[in-house]
């Protein structure tokens, strides 16, 4: 638990803010009230997905290791 709250360093930062913005976009477009083509929902998805893990991974990374 304490390796989730120590500073992270600026590069993890910034793989952060990327992998929630790639969540958002993937989220937004998998709810969306249209009606889309196969292929998008499922890159929508995986967009989810991958910013999920890519935000999990920069959050434990600590500064100094």
């Amino acid at each position: 638990m304490q390796r989730i709250v120590t500073p992270t360093s600026g590069f993890f930062k910034k793989i952060r803010t990327i992998g929630m913005v790639l969540a958002a976009i993937g989220g937004a477009i998998v709810a969306a009230p249209v009606t889309l083509q196969a292929i998008v929902e499922s890159v929508a998805g995986y967009l989810t997905v991958a910013g999920g893990v890519m935000t999990a991974v920069a959050q434990a990374s600590v500064e100094g290791e």
